[in-house]
């Protein structure tokens, strides 16, 4: 059987990624919007959420802000009743940042939709097409760690 040429299947591919990533950039930036956040400072609170906690050199490193900008950011989401810090149970001098519990029954309404939609979606592919995208999106953030490494 002869092989198939693929670059343009491919290039779709890179081209629907990219898309993908500009859809959800945007959708981000909606919400943040909605809360009355810049940005960064949504970008922070994402990685708070999804992970549960930050320390601040996570955000820093996540956000691309130096340490006194991050501290000006936490700062913001504290103040805006987003984010509480809280003394790192693994670390006497470290401090995390975790999603204000109070706070999250407010915001957490505002993904609803896109989650429900995005499991309606994700209903249409059979478990080895769940395995393969899934496999695809870890190689990829694995890729674009180590490049960004390499910059």
């Amino acid at each position: 059987m002869p092989i198939q040429d693929t670059s343009e299947l491919k290039q779709r591919v890179v081209k629907d990624g990219r898309e993908q990533g500009i859809s959800y950039t945007l959708f981000r930036n909606a919400i943040g919007k909605k809360l009355g956040l810049n940005t960064t400072d949504f970008e922070g609170l994402d990685l708070i959420f999804f992970r549960g906690f930050a320390a601040p050199s996570e955000l820093s490193r996540y956000t691309g802000l130096s340490s006194g900008s991050t501290t000006a950011m936490i700062d913001r989401l504290e103040q805006s009743g987003l984010v509480v810090r809280q003394s790192n149970p693994h670390d006497r001098r470290g401090t995390l940042v975790v999603i204000n519990s109070e706070a999250a029954h407010n915001f957490r309404p505002l993904f609803t939709g896109v989650r429900l939609a995005q499991n309606e979606l994700l209903d249409r592919y059979s478990r080895a097409e769940l395995e393969i995208l899934s496999d695809y999106f870890q190689r990829s953030a694995a890729m674009f760690e180590a490049e960004r490494l390499k910059l």
